[in-house]
């Protein structure tokens, strides 16, 4: 058994990581298990918007982070037919003092853990530490562990444990074992990268067609990945289908599933379906959450990120939402001290901001912009969008995801 009066922290993804580097930068001893032997860089693109974003630079990682991701300059909305529906500058183009990143999930974190190790050295990570379950102790908290191939291992005691340990969290199971499978939205995803020339701006994301039709999620997250100055390509395909896809991040996806629905995606500004099709391996997943919990805190015992709060991936908002947790939580436990009360004003403040934005990207994400006219217009093309929708209710859809997910206006 190892006893310690630190933090525990369960899991070493984005959200367990970037708590571990403001618990450094304040201070707080902590060690950081996760259940992977080996931490390797997994996932594809993802987003990191510019209240996430700020949080970073506050931690001291967002130049390098910049240096390994693409400056989003816009974000673009598209109907199938590849006509312009609405574009709005993003980030630092829109007046925000730091920018939004579209970045490999695997490069933030591997940002994250170099710079925790460099800080704080590497045996504040410890490798090949499945969480089996947390007991609350009187003023501590012990963490049980497996070892990957199902050996015992010790457990190790410490003053509060954080669950960061993603969606199949099995803290989460502990606290809430008749909670259910997740939430299937009707819709399933395909998700590649691929090495593409810039397209459009070289740094805009672009949302285009629809769910019941066939959706598509386009950016860049890497540049100048080779001698022809092509960046790496991020795209995700989204489809309604009555039945989910198996839950598996690393699940490989059939292309005859869903290619036909984007097989004369032949635009002006991008050949869509050429880019499907030179991706070399295909993921398939459901977009899947679960409902809001009650409460995250029991205790010495919380959750954090997808643990707490998986969401519909339809607002660039995951892992923005964890790196908010982590730096509220390791606020709390700086003024609080390593308390249940500080666990208890984290659950207060954190669980009901996030349970908007979970219940927002149910029913008006960003693509709510997409839905709308895909309806107005009954799936064809427009001669001038002006006669669809107006361009101030289509800016209006966008203004009311920020404000519940927590994106303020830049300054001035």
């Amino acid at each position: 058994m190892t006893v310690q009066r630190n933090v525990l922290i369960i899991g070493a993804g984005i959200g367990g990581l970037t708590l571990a580097l403001a618990l450094q930068r304040a201070g707080i001893g902590f060690r950081v298990y996760e259940a992977t032997a080996e931490i390797r860089p997994l996932g594809v693109g993802i987003n990191v918007l510019p209240h996430a974003a700020r949080e970073l630079a506050l931690l001291g990682v967002l130049d390098e982070l910049e240096s390994v991701s693409v400056i989003t300059r816009e974000s673009a909305f598209f109907n199938r037919f590849g006509q312009l529906v609405y574009v709005e500058p993003a980030g630092r183009y829109a007046g925000y003092e730091v920018p939004q990143l579209s970045i490999h999930r695997g490069d933030l974190q591997s940002v994250l853990l170099a710079e925790l190790r460099r800080r704080a050295g590497d045996d504040v990570i410890v490798t090949g530490h499945v969480c089996t379950a947390v007991d609350g102790e009187g003023d501590s908290v012990r963490v049980r562990f497996r070892g990957p191939n199902g050996e015992s291992l010790p457990d190790a005691v410490g003053a509060i444990a954080i669950a960061c340990d993603g969606i199949h969290s099995a803290v989460r199971k502990q606290l809430y074992p008749n909670e259910g499978p997740p939430r299937y939205s009707g819709v399933n995803m395909w998700r590649g990268v691929a090495p593409h020339a810039p397209f459009l701006s070289g740094a805009t994301m672009v949302r285009a067609g629809w769910l019941s039709v066939g959706k598509m999620v386009i950016y860049p997250i890497r540049n100048q990945i080779d001698a022809q100055g092509r960046q790496l390509v991020n795209w995700v395909a989204e489809l309604e289908a009555p039945e989910p896809v198996r839950r598996d991040w690393t699940a490989k996806g059939n292309l005859d599933d869903f290619f036909p629905r984007f097989a004369d995606w032949h635009f002006d500004w991008l050949d869509v379906a050429a880019l499907i099709r030179s991706t070399e391996s295909v993921l398939a997943y459901p977009m899947v959450d679960q409902d809001p919990l009650p409460r995250w805190s029991f205790g010495r015992v919380t959750l954090l990120g997808d643990a707490a709060h998986p969401m519909y991936p339809r607002g660039s908002n995951g892992a923005g939402q964890a790196i908010l947790d982590a730096r509220f939580l390791a606020d709390r436990l700086v003024a609080d001290g390593l308390t249940p009360a500080a666990l208890a004003e984290y659950d207060a403040v954190r669980n009901a901001a996030t349970a908007k934005v979970v219940l927002m990207n149910r029913s008006n994400p960003p693509d709510t912009i997409l839905r709308e006219v895909h309806l107005r217009s009954n799936d064809r093309p427009f001669e001038r969008i002006e006669d669809v929708i107006s361009r101030e209710e289509l800016a209006q859809i966008s203004e009311n995801y920020k404000a519940v997910a927590g994106v303020k206006p830049p300054a001035g």
